[in-house]
């Protein structure tokens, strides 16, 4: 990008590759591996069966070869060679299979490559040992055994010998088809057959933490904020590796997306009056490194405006707090308000939103050491916290309501696409301007309000200092923030995939996301340095010839920080084949800040992750990561929006995991979160890097190559009976907070009144228990399949393989099922999200909602929608349960 008057520069000092280098790509020596052309290293590396061994688990039957006699027909002592094959010619004439007016020459061609057919079905079919074969007559006896004719009625012997030899090859072929000898599976595509055992221990023991240190060092060695020369830069960095593993299909994909970026005088925060009190904000962070540059502190996708006001401390900013200084006389109207990151609104968006509502003209949100500072312990470069200077910056896009590019909610921003929405129309962006700030700072803004306001219980932070609410008689405060908003920047996401041999349709979606606010060591850089070497050792496989059952599709994301865009436009641009053919989302967006693994997604993902955990020890314990997460009675938790999962399982219905190791608190989205803070304080040595390396790894490899998916039904109707039981719960709070005598309306949080009568969950309930019900008589299939199969010592059956693609398909298609595609479907109010059981939390993004119809519904207080929403999900669970065993 050029430089722009008090824009971004083109990153002159950046150590980073030129343009000619980032686009130029090395040529490969590396080809595509089929199954006739695997590699030696394969048997080396102990991943194929040795002399004819059967390993445990799935296996494909094989056919031996028998012997290549061939046994001919005499030809009549009577008749010379020659004039043999002059009759057989007139014959075949007769018959229609010969041209008669063809050239001979070009007769004498194709009846020699007519012969090496017919000779190599013979070859076949002399080579077939029929246990019944030795009690059959010979040809001689069947003929010396049929009575004599007259001269007049000559029977020509060739013709019903070779009629004869046509019924019998006709009825041998369908013996072998209905003897099942030949076997759906992965002889059917181009990959070689491994013992999943041994391909789980390769992947397992290739994946190197030096390895991912190198990448991270790499990746973080300039900063990559989306539609960034630097991002631009890394996406062909991930391009060639892709290249490299020899994924296929492998490019980039182009969306064009409205960014914001700051401009060097474009930002103020400062107070204005009283004179004696006249301050202004440093606002960006000191330098991490002098030779290199450093992104500067702003919110993305935030308003642009020019305002003052009185300066008003509200807590976190949530609609309690705002609640509370109503109550306490304090007005918001026309202020600006400061608020601190974290505690009861987590996400960022929402503070700002929040602050419009109660009537703020702007909102300043600082970074507290209460929250990830000094009060935790040594900041950086000393510690893990975060520094005074430290700023966190972040979105204020309003990911509940919409997703993706907030100008094209619903459909993909592909370029020369002109339909657009209006920033003012969108529900999608904030209407107030908003500006990130560090402690030190805040901390004077704080000081100044000394003496003004009241002094709230539980608002206390931890700065040495008072914590005043303000009011009208508060200090007044200019916040400008005027920006270069870009309504068509390009992203690029990276793609590739390796083509599954048995299901090349259905895919299994691995997903990370590489832009960032800084650096970006911890989120997403640790991620993405795992990306890689996962990338890197699935390369390994597919050099050796291996493939999986189901394709394996590869994305690195663009844009994710603002508002998880190039994943949600690239679902957008393909929903309909996701909900058909996607069998499941793995994201990994934050990997290691700490030792403590964590999970969310879809619970019927908990038993493929349980089975990768089981193989996994902790680097410093004695245990594996199973019997830790087992022991801390651990469940899958549920997805809200914070990462790339969110229009895979919200709007596409793939079920999705996002899994980390997780820790104390950081300098999240702030240039102190870099390599020198990973290496001293994230993770020392890399080792959990290297650990959650493997779990993903094998996860891929449940999802992909396991003959049944790892999908458990039954656990995902115990979670839901446990949800229906918390929404009961939540109803009955809501109920409770409203005083007797109140009055009903719409509107608002516990807006309701005993008039009111409340949603009856008994269709809810109803419907679940029949999902209980169909879900353990669905995964009854299972067991036999295993029983069986495997009782065979591993040969599988056609019919029985048929069958069990056909499960394995209404397995992940329970996950479609449960969406509302009905025509203006989708939660009322953000209709982008179509799913019946789980939807981004409407007031509190970062958090799941379950059921969220029904709790948007009583949000509003409209408990007349609330019970339409009941029916609503009541109607999808039971025709996903239907659709089970039916």
């Amino acid at each position: 990008m050029g430089e722009k008057e008090g824009g971004f520069g083109a990153y002159d000092s950046l150590p980073i590759p030129t343009y000619e280098e980032a686009i130029s790509r090395p040529s490969s020596s590396q080809s595509f591996l089929g199954a006739a052309e695997v590699s030696h290293d394969a048997e080396r590396e102990g991943l194929l069966p040795q002399n004819g061994q059967r390993f445990n688990g799935y296996q494909p039957p094989t056919v031996e070869s028998a012997r290549s006699s061939l046994d001919f027909l005499p030809l009549s002592p009577e008749i010379s060679p020659r004039e043999e094959a002059e009759g057989l010619r007139q014959e075949m004439e007769q018959m229609e299979i010969l041209d008669p007016l063809a050239g001979r020459l070009h007769q004498a061609s194709r009846g020699n490559r007519l012969s090496k057919h017919i000779t190599s079905l013979k070859h076949s079919l002399s080579s077939i040992h029929l246990p019944f074969r030795q009690w059959l007559p010979s040809f001689r006896t069947i003929r010396a055994r049929i009575p004599s004719v007259g001269h007049g009625l000559k029977i020509n012997w060739i013709i019903l010998s070779r009629i004869f030899a046509l019924i019998l090859v006709v009825t041998l072929i369908w013996l072998l088809f209905v003897s099942d000898l030949f076997s759906i599976g992965r002889q059917q595509g181009t990959g070689q057959i491994f013992d999943p055992e041994s391909v789980k221990n390769f992947v397992q023991n290739h994946i190197d933490e030096t390895r991912i240190r190198d990448f991270l060092e790499h990746l973080t060695s300039f900063d990559h904020m989306a539609g960034t020369e630097g991002n631009f830069v890394l996406a062909r960095w991930m391009e060639d590796l892709f290249n490299a593993a020899s994924l296929e299909n492998v490019g980039l994909e182009r969306f064009d997306v409205y960014l914001n970026y700051p401009t060097q005088k474009g930002r103020r925060v400062a107070l204005v009056e009283p004179p004696s009190l006249a301050w202004t904000a440093t606002l960006d962070e000191d330098l991490v490194y002098h030779d290199r540059e450093q992104t500067r502190v702003f919110h993305g996708l935030s308003k642009s405006g020019n305002v003052t006001g009185r300066l008003v401390y509200a807590n976190y900013g949530s609609r309690e707090d705002f609640e509370e200084l109503a109550e306490n006389g304090v007005d918001v109207t026309g202020s600006i308000v400061l608020v601190r990151y974290y505690g009861s609104q987590g996400d960022r968006a929402l503070k700002v939103k929040t602050a419009a509502q109660a009537g703020a003209v702007g909102c300043i949100i600082y970074s507290d050491p209460a929250e990830d500072g000094f009060t935790k312990g040594k900041t950086f470069p000393n510690g893990r916290y975060m520094p005074a200077d430290g700023v966190q910056r972040g979105t204020v896009a309003l990911t509940s309501w919409v997703a993706g590019d907030v100008l094209s909610s619903g459909f993909p921003s592909l370029p020369g696409e002109r339909k657009r929405n209006h920033k003012e129309d969108t529900p999608g962006l904030n209407q107030i301007p908003s500006l990130p700030l560090a402690s030190r700072d805040a901390q004077k803004l704080l000081e100044a309000l000394k003496g003004h306001g009241k002094k709230l219980k539980g608002w206390t932070g931890g700065l040495d200092l008072e914590y005043w609410s303000g009011d009208q008689s508060s200090p007044i405060v200019h916040l400008m923030n005027e920006q270069d908003e870009i309504e068509r920047q390009p992203i690029y996401n990276v793609l590739g995939k390796i083509m599954g041999v048995e299901q090349a349709e259905k895919s299994i979606v691995v997903g990370n996301h590489r832009d960032a606010w800084c650096f970006g060591a911890a989120d997403p850089g640790s991620g993405t340095a795992i990306f890689r070497e996962v990338i890197r050792v699935f390369g390994e496989l597919r050099k050796l010839g291996w493939r999986p059952l189901r394709t394996i599709e590869f994305a690195s994301w663009d844009a994710e920080e603002y508002n998880l865009i190039g994943s949600t436009e690239h679902v957008e641009a393909r929903i309909d084949d996701l909900r058909r053919n996607g069998f499941a989302y793995l994201n990994l967006d934050v990997g290691v800040i700490g030792n403590d693994f964590r999970a969310d997604g879809c619970p019927g993902l908990e038993k493929g992750l349980l089975n990768a955990l089981g193989r996994v020890n902790d680097p410093f314990k004695n245990q594996t990561l199973r019997s830790i997460w087992e022991e801390k009675n651990r469940t899958i938790g549920g997805l809200g929006a914070g990462s790339d999962y969110v229009a895979f399982q919200d709007m596409a219905g793939v079920s999705s995991i996002d899994i980390m190791f997780d820790g104390a608190a950081f300098p999240y989205h702030s240039c102190y979160d870099n390599f020198d803070w990973m290496a001293q304080f994230g993770d020392p040595g890399f080792a959990y890097h290297k650990a959650l390396a493997q779990v993903w790894a094998l996860l891929i490899l449940e999802m992909a190559d396991a003959p049944i998916l790892p999908l458990d039904h039954e656990a995902y109707a115990r979670r839901a009976k446990t949800d229906l039981a918390d929404l009961q719960r939540y109803i009955d709070s809501i109920q409770q907070q409203q005083p007797a005598g109140g009055g009903g309306g719409g509107g608002g949080k516990g807006n309701t009144g005993p008039q009111q009568k409340k949603p009856d969950l008994k269709p809810l309930q109803q419907a679940i228990d029949l999902f209980a019900t169909n879900a353990e008589q669905f995964h009854r299939w299972d067991k036999a399949w295993t029983d069986i199969v495997y009782g065979q010592g591993g040969f599988e059956s056609k019919v029985m393989a048929i069958e069990r693609v056909n499960h394995n398909t209404r397995m992940a298609d329970l996950e479609s099922n449960l969406l509302d595609l009905r025509d203006g479907g989708g939660l009322p109010g953000r209709e982008q999200y179509k799913h019946v059981l789980f939807a981004p939390a409407l007031w509190d993004g970062y958090e799941a909602a379950v059921f969220p119809g029904v709790r948007d519904a009583v949000e509003r207080g409209d408990w007349e929608g609330a019970g339409a929403q009941v029916t609503r999900a009541a109607e999808r669970i039971l025709y996903a349960s239907r659709k089970l065993v039916h």
